[in-house]
């Protein structure tokens, strides 16, 4: 049976860490509301000049997921790009990758699944490669988020969780008894606008919406709106859900989860979660507390840490999983 396999990993952050103590200069918080809340201690932000952008950190990642896997851009046949902040609106962060890593023409996809955009990538990765379509393909999560936050009191709840950051991963065709396993994706967008960024929007054209800014100039529809409590209930339950499906579709337990990687959105989430597994703290990856929330490169960073830490070893089973804007969710099963 033909499989993927992770072939190599890699990850970039801006050099800008903002400390919860820093962001006590633009908003009305302090870093015990921030730990207590979220865990986050420190994050990474771009700032202007540093060069940073979603598909740049993605090609920088990308590059040192090719060295470690021991190949050159022309061996990749595919790209598949997960972001929620892509460098324009169109075309999306895939192609610039491309350019940037003077690549053949390859495809180029941009995965649009916000939080979960790795784990939706991943799945689709894999599948192109067990049909026999491609032989390595290249899944990167990126996001600059920062840009485009509300740093002030108004704005905290959500502006103290986001980071920036890329991740990369090089998947190859293997017919070894290893590699993804199982895939499991969801969503329910009957609740899309308790987690959003609602303008501007092909319902709402920019020159209108310019118009009602000057006549409201106390909206804030053009930043991101989440309703926490509402989301943490149902991260919690739909974490466990993906985790459990891909557990069984292997025939599979808990007890054989050797690394559980889970979307990095709230430290709280993800000690509910390990709790209802039954899984010890050497079990779980969490480096929330470093980078804070980097949505789709979230995954990508925190599975390229565990390796360079030497928390993965051949023959685990590793499972990715993410809950997030959509609402969408899911999770991937990997033997290493």
């Amino acid at each position: 049976m033909l499989r993927s396999k992770v072939a190599g990993l890699g990850k970039y952050v801006p050099e800008r860490v903002v400390t919860n103590e820093e962001l006590t200069r633009y908003m009305d918080t302090s870093d015990e509301w921030i730990r207590e809340r979220t865990g986050i201690r420190e994050r990474r932000w771009v700032e202007p000049g540093d060069g940073n952008t979603t598909a740049t950190m993605g090609a920088k990642a990308a590059r040192q997921a090719l060295e470690r896997a021991g190949m050159e851009p022309a061996d990749i046949d595919f790209i598949v790009f997960a972001t929620l902040s892509p460098d324009y609106i169109f075309p999306g962060s895939g192609v610039l990758v491309q350019k940037l890593l003077d690549m053949p023409t390859v495809g180029a996809l941009d995965v649009r699944n916000q939080c979960s955009g790795f784990v939706y990538a991943t799945a689709v990765a894999d599948q192109f490669i067990r049909t026999g379509m491609y032989k390595n393909v290249l899944v990167i999560g990126s996001e600059v988020q920062s840009t485009g936050l509300d740093v002030s009191t108004r704005g905290r709840a959500v502006s103290v969780i986001f980071g920036d950051g890329a991740g990369a991963m090089v998947l190859t065709a293997t017919d070894e008894d290893r590699g993804f396993l199982a895939h499991s994706l969801h969503s329910e967008g009957k609740y899309a606008e308790e987690l959003i960024v609602k303008y501007p929007s092909s319902n709402f054209p920019s020159q209108k919406y310019f118009e009602h800014l000057q006549q409201n100039p106390d909206d804030t529809s053009h930043f991101p709106y989440m309703n926490g409590n509402f989301v943490f209930k149902h991260a919690v339950i739909r974490f466990q859900e993906a985790i459990m499906e891909v557990l069984q579709q292997a025939g599979l337990t808990p007890a054989d989860i050797d690394l559980l990687v889970p979307h990095q959105a709230n430290l709280r989430i993800s000690q509910f979660v390990q709790k209802q597994l039954g899984l010890r703290d050497d079990q779980v990856v969490n480096n929330i507390q470093k980078y804070g929330n980097t949505t789709a490169a979230s995954i990508p960073i925190a599975l390229t840490e565990a390796w360079e830490e030497g928390r993965i070893k051949d023959g685990d089973h590793v499972v990715l999983a993410a809950f997030g804007s959509g609402f969408t969710w899911g999770a991937n099963l990997l033997k290493w």
